[in-house]
C-alpha cells in the first residue's frame, strides 16, 4: 500500500471553494481502481490547513490518480487558492 499525505494550506477567502473542489475531487478519487482511502481533513484550529490522505494499492495506481480528469481539474482550479504550494510525502505502508 502507497499512502500520500498532503498539506495544503488555503487562503482565508478560499477555504469554502477549496473545501467543494476537494470534496468533488475526493468523491471521484474513492471510486478509481486500486484506491484504498481519500481522506480530506481540516485542521481545527487552523481553517487554513487541510490534510488529504490518499491510500492506494500499488505505485501504479497511485500513479495513475495523477492522470485522471478529476485529479488535473482539482488540480488547476485550487492553485491560485492557496497561500503556498501543496507538498505531498508519500510513505509505505507498514499496517494495514
Amino acid at each position: 500500500m502507497i499512502v500520500t499525505i498532503v498539506n495544503v494550506h488555503v487562503k482565508e477567502q478560499h477555504i469554502d471553494e477549496f473545501i467543494r473542489a476537494t470534496v468533488t475531487n475526493h468523491e471521484a478519487s474513492v471510486k478509481e481502481a486500486g484506491n484504498l482511502r481519500f481522506d480530506v481533513v481540516q485542521h481545527a484550529a487552523d481553517p487554513t490547513q487541510f490534510v488529504l490522505y490518499e491510500a492506494y494499492e500499488s505505485e501504479e495506481t497511485a500513479a495513475a490518480h495523477k492522470h485522471t480528469p478529476h485529479y488535473l481539474e482539482w488540480k488547476e482550479k485550487v492553485a491560485d487558492w492557496m497561500a503556498k504550494p501543496r507538498e505531498g510525502v508519500r510513505y509505505n505502508a507498514i499496517k494495514p
